[in-house]
């Protein structure tokens, strides 16, 4: 057997672990079983509680990979699996033998599937030989031309759907999602563009089975995400157990070895953490989100006539088209299971209908949105199914979604790139409807205990998603520089700005001081480009401006940030146009900082959109002109003077414009995006580790699970590097000025120094409290030396 074990021979005198060698050796070996043997009774009922070394594991495995051409012994085990999964369904869940034997057919499967897979060199895994010898004698319950590879797919998707998750089930259930998972990673020696000569047999295989079993199988994957089933293992049920709780050869593959992590049973017997009771749960949800998002492109052979008068020869042509995905569409046409709308209106659809309970769904997303996968179910389900957008929208308790979304957004820094595109995308969504837009703001918050800035209480929910979109925008402009999240933020914003009601000050603040931002971002940029604009006419070109530095790239990232600033334009212009009487506090804030528009007053891309800005400063301004005051404004003051024109303002002389909406369109491939994406996700949270130079679905640059060590920080996704691995920034001046206790010190200043020190002190008070980026540089002493109060008072020239 070569590096094999060794093989002594079945006797009624061999020990149990002579025994389990001699049958995990002569399946590995060069003698071929034929299917009805009595080899595969006896190796599916073995208790497989040998322990080796990982190198024997692998020694195993690259003589299987040698032999099992010949001795089609893997087709053979999945076939014996297919039986067993049946078996086990058509016991209605009792307990069974062929439980057991599942068990070991799928250990024995699992482990080298994996290493099949993991060291393929064939476009279409040609070493997986899923099929059986012509010569090979067939059983009755087997037909010769059926494929392997959907019987074992129909069977796994059959058992999940219709064995119930119980004590004596639950490790089949999970070991079986485990082996799906394996099945299905054939994905990853794959390109990141779907193409017609790729070929995934298993997933394949699931993408042409049923409606009906497809939709039962999706039915459960999700009533295991929402139920979150968790049964402690009793070793005493299975016979493939070993004394004490050991973990057997099969078991312990999870090494080194193959790369393969099958959960040790000493995890599943005596663990009572979170990971162990959730595991069912993660794993059913990650083959959920790889089965709804995968794309099987096919090519279509045709003949075109060819116009060309020179020769009436037709033109082969190929074309390729993606083919219709069944778990998608039993994700769209799944209902709540207390109501139907289609019983109602008698909407049509095309498949079964899927039952779900809606409200165990939403109240399960609401405590799991920390978690990235969770994130992307949930635009799943908003996105590819209109009844459970519909069923979002109407709930009354939004916070639910919102609030682990929006700290989600509000710690960035500490999350991947692709989890704050989703959330964003999901917002954007949700904002496209003109209710969820109102009800925002009728929702109350007591308090936002994870925002940090400042203390926010008696927040509507729509305030402070306003501040955390703007908090992301800054974020975006300092750190990552992404147009496409810039975008979606801006997007959100302008759909709910028409809606805007009893906006927060410091809300109203951040608004304002966005645009404020974007236009300093503006200038800077305008001035760079005539700068260059200058030196180019002075014929200072070639070796002294980089490709980078030139005047045509300065014009488009100015383009670019004009575009930005009309956008912010367009929301404040729709507060003032369709809600002013209700958002006193916005127009507070414009008149608080009217000098930032005053540039632009005369601009020609921005003259139009800002004489409804002015037209409201000029109605407050002469208003407050007209009140006798003495002594100082207070903010109370002005505020009470606001309000009580707003109640007589009639908006005369403000010019209407067409309300922004922005929708939410899914890229023409999608696929290219979110089959890698899930994937990496995948690999990150379900324990299944893959050999990193075999993956070609995505790049993998660097192992990354030694430079997260310390647990503290979320591990980007496979092979992802982020500054936080890599450098140490300068702490900015606001950290080390909270560090130093100077906040503390200015507010003893504003409270008793002279009047001169208290204005200067509340200057720097509101900078410091503010969320501006480090990098938009403050110019301290032109700070200090400002008349203009920082705090919420008017000037009044």
């Amino acid at each position: 057997m070569g590096g094999v074990p060794s093989t002594p021979r079945l006797s009624g005198g061999a020990r149990p672990q002579e025994t389990a060698e001699y049958l995990i050796g002569e399946f590995v070996g060069e003698k071929s079983f034929p299917l009805g043997s009595d080899y595969w009774k006896k190796l599916l009922e073995l208790p497989l509680n040998l322990r080796w070394p990982s190198h024997r594991v692998r020694q195993a495995c690259q003589l299987f990979v040698v032999n099992n051409c010949y001795t089609r012994h893997l087709a053979k085990i999945l076939l014996h699996l297919a039986w067993c999964l049946q078996e086990c369904v058509s016991t209605s869940g009792v307990p069974s033998p062929a439980f057991a034997k599942a068990l070991n057919a799928l250990y024995v499967s699992s482990v080298f599937l994996k290493y099949l897979i993991e060291n393929a060199k064939s476009e279409n895994f040609e070493e997986l030989y899923l099929s059986l010898d012509e010569s090979e004698a067939i059983p009755n319950n087997f037909s010769k031309g059926e494929d392997i590879a959907y019987l074992i797919m129909q069977s796994a998707l059959n058992f999940l759907g219709k064995v119930d998750v119980r004590p004596d089930t639950y490790l089949l259930h999970h070991e079986l999602l485990n082996f799906i998972l394996i099945a299905m990673s054939t994905q990853l020696l794959s390109g990141p563009s779907p193409g017609p000569s790729d070929v995934h047999p298993f997933i394949d295989a699931a993408m042409v089975q049923e409606s009906f079993l497809v939709g039962l199988a999706v039915r459960k994957l999700l009533l295991n995400y929402i139920t979150r089933p968790w049964f402690p293992v009793i070793s005493s049920s299975f016979s493939i157990f070993s004394e004490g709780n050991q973990p057997g050869v099969l078991q312990r593959v999870g090494s080194a070895a193959a790369n393969l992590m099958l959960l040790p049973f000493n995890y599943l017997v005596s663990s009572t953490g979170e990971a162990s009771r959730s595991s069912l749960a993660e794993n059913s949800l990650h083959i959920l989100l790889i089965l709804i998002h995968y794309r099987k492109c096919v090519a279509v052979d045709y003949v075109k006539d060819k116009t060309d008068n020179s020769t009436s020869d037709p033109l082969p042509k190929e074309e390729s088209f993606f083919l219709e995905n069944p778990f998608c569409k039993a994700i769209e046409n799944a209902r709540d299971i207390q109501f139907d709308r289609g019983d109602v209106e008698g909407n049509a659809h095309i498949g079964p209908l899927m039952r779900l309970p809606f409200a165990s769904l939403f109240d399960t997303l609401g405590s799991c949105l920390a978690d990235e996968t969770s994130v992307l179910l949930l635009y799943s389900l908003v996105h590819g199914n209109s009844d459970f957008l519909e069923y979002v929208l109407v709930r009354t308790d939004l916070d639910t979604l919102l609030m682990p979304m929006l700290e989600t957004l509000y710690n960035a820094p500490r999350r991947t790139s692709n989890h704050i595109y989703m959330v964003l995308i999901i917002l954007l969504i949700l904002s496209q409807d003109s209710s969820f837009n109102s009800s925002i703001y009728k929702l109350m918050l007591p308090s936002v205990p994870w925002y940090q800035e400042r203390l926010l209480h008696q927040t509507s929910l729509g305030s402070l998603m306003v501040i955390i979109l703007i908090r992301t925008v800054k974020y975006n402009l300092s750190k990552l520089r992404d147009v496409y999240l810039h975008t979606n933020c801006l997007a959100t914003l302008a759909n709910m700005a028409p809606h805007v009601h009893r906006l927060s000050a410091y809300a109203s603040q951040r608004l304002v001081s966005l645009f404020d931002m974007l236009s300093r971002k503006y200038n800077k940029l305008a001035e760079i480009k005539n700068d260059k604009m200058h030196m180019a006419d002075g014929d200072l070109r070639g070796d002294n401006l980089s490709d980078d530095n030139l005047p045509d790239d300065s014009a488009a990232e100015l383009h670019l940030y004009a575009d930005f600033l009309r956008i912010v334009l367009e929301i404040l212009n729709a507060i003032l146009t369709y809600a002013l009487p209700r958002n006193p506090e916005v127009v507070y804030a414009i008149m608080h900082r009217q000098e930032v528009f005053l540039p632009f007053k005369n601009h020609p891309r921005f003259n139009e959109l800002l004489e409804n800005i002015f037209t409201v400063l000029d109605f407050f301004n002469s208003r407050m002109d007209a009140q006798e005051m003495d002594g100082e404004w207070s903010v109370e003051k002005v505020l009470e003077i606001i309000i009580n024109n707003c109640r007589s303002w009639r908006g005369e002389g403000m010019k209407m414009f067409t309300q922004l909406r922005f929708t939410y369109e899914q890229e023409n491939h999608p696929e290219e995006f979110f089959i890698p994406y899930v994937w990496q996700l995948v690999l990150s949270r379900s324990g299944l580790s893959f050999n990193p130079s075999g993956i070609n679905l995505f790049p993998v640059e660097l192992p990354v699970s030694d430079i997260y060590a310390d647990g503290d920080m979320e591990k980007p996704l496979n092979g992802e590097l982020t500054e936080h691995a890599v450098q140490v920034e300068a702490p900015p001046f606001k950290g080390l000025a909270k560090k130093a206790g100077v906040e503390e010190t200015l507010e003893k200043v504003e409270k008793a120094g002279s009047k001169r020190a208290k204005k200067k002190a509340s200057r720097i008070l509101e900078v410091l409290r503010g969320d501006e980026e480090e990098d938009e540089e403050i110019d301290w002493e032109k700070l200090l030396e400002s008349k203009d109060d920082l705090s919420r008072t008017v000037k009044l020239d």
